[in-house]
C-alpha cells in the first residue's frame, strides 16, 4: 500500500497554544483510521494540518506528496480537490437546494460541462441513497439526511483521502451507525477514511485501525480486523 499521509516529529499549534507535540503517523492509502479523544485533544487540530489550514511548526508533513510546511497558498485548492472533508455541523447552504449545494461546489472546483455535471450529482447522490432529494433544501432533511449530502458533497470530486471531523456528533446512535457504515462501504471502494470521535461505541462495533489523543500525543491502539 501506498503511503498518503506522513508526520515525523510534528509540533501543531492553535494560536499561540500548542496542542500537539512532536508527533509521527503514517497512513496508508486503503485505510479506515479513527482519532479518539476528548475535545481538545487536539484531534479536529490535526485534520485542519491535513487540510492546510494549520501549518506544522515543526518536523515533516506530507500528504498526497504535498509537504504541508512548504506549501503555497495557490496550491492549497488543488490539494483540497483530493481530500473530501466532512464536519460535524454539515456546513450546507441553507438557502440553496441539494443540488445546487453540490452544483456550487463542482463549479468551484473547475467542473464547466453541464452534463458531466448533471450525471455526478445523481451518483453521489444516489450513493448516499438520497436520490429522490436533489430538490429539498437542507430543513427539510433530518440531520441524518444532511449529514449523507455533505458526505455526498465530499465525493464529488472523488478524493484519494476522506477527513471526516466528529461526523456523528449531532445524531443519535441509529442515525450514526448508518452513517458510519456508509463511510466504512465508501472506504471498501478504496477511499482512505479518517475520522475524528469521541464515541466509544462506534469503535467497539465497527471495529478499525485507532489513534488514541491525550496530553498532547499519540498513542497507537491494538489494531483491530474489519
Amino acid at each position: 500500500m501506498s503511503e498518503l499521509i506522513s508526520l515525523k516529529n510534528v509540533d501543531v499549534f492553535q494560536r499561540e497554544q500548542k496542542v500537539l507535540d512532536n508527533i509521527c503517523l503514517t497512513i496508508n492509502e486503503g485505510e479506515f483510521v479513527y482519532l479518539i479523544g476528548k475535545t481538545g485533544s487536539g484531534k479536529s487540530s490535526i485534520l485542519k494540518l491535513l487540510y492546510a489550514e494549520l501549518e506544522p511548526k515543526s518536523g515533516e508533513a506530507k500528504i498526497i506528496n504535498y509537504n504541508l510546511a512548504q506549501i503555497k497558498r495557490k496550491e492549497i485548492p488543488m490539494l483540497r480537490r483530493q481530500l473530501g472533508i466532512i464536519f460535524q455541523d454539515f456546513q450546507l447552504l441553507h438557502d440553496r437546494t441539494i443540488k445546487d449545494n453540490l452544483l456550487f461546489v463542482l463549479t468551484a472546483t473547475g467542473w464547466t460541462e453541464k452534463s458531466e455535471i448533471e450525471t455526478r450529482i445523481k451518483e453521489v447522490l444516489w450513493e448516499v441513497n438520497l436520490s429522490e432529494s436533489e430538490h429539498k433544501f437542507p430543513y427539510q432533511l433530518s440531520g441524518g439526511e444532511q449529514q449523507r449530502v455533505s458526505i455526498a458533497r465530499a465525493l464529488l470530486n472523488r478524493p484519494r483521502i476522506i477527513l471526516a471531523d466528529e461526523p456523528t456528533g449531532n445524531l443519535d446512535p441509529e442515525t450514526s451507525e448508518g452513517i458510519i457504515k456508509l463511510l466504512f462501504n465508501i472506504n471498501k471502494e478504496g477511499t482512505t477514511v479518517v475520522m475524528a470521535t469521541h464515541d466509544h461505541s462506534l469503535i467497539k462495533n465497527f471495529a478499525a485501525r485507532t489513534i488514541r489523543f491525550e496530553n498532547q500525543n499519540i498513542h497507537e491502539e491494538a489494531n483491530r480486523i474489519l
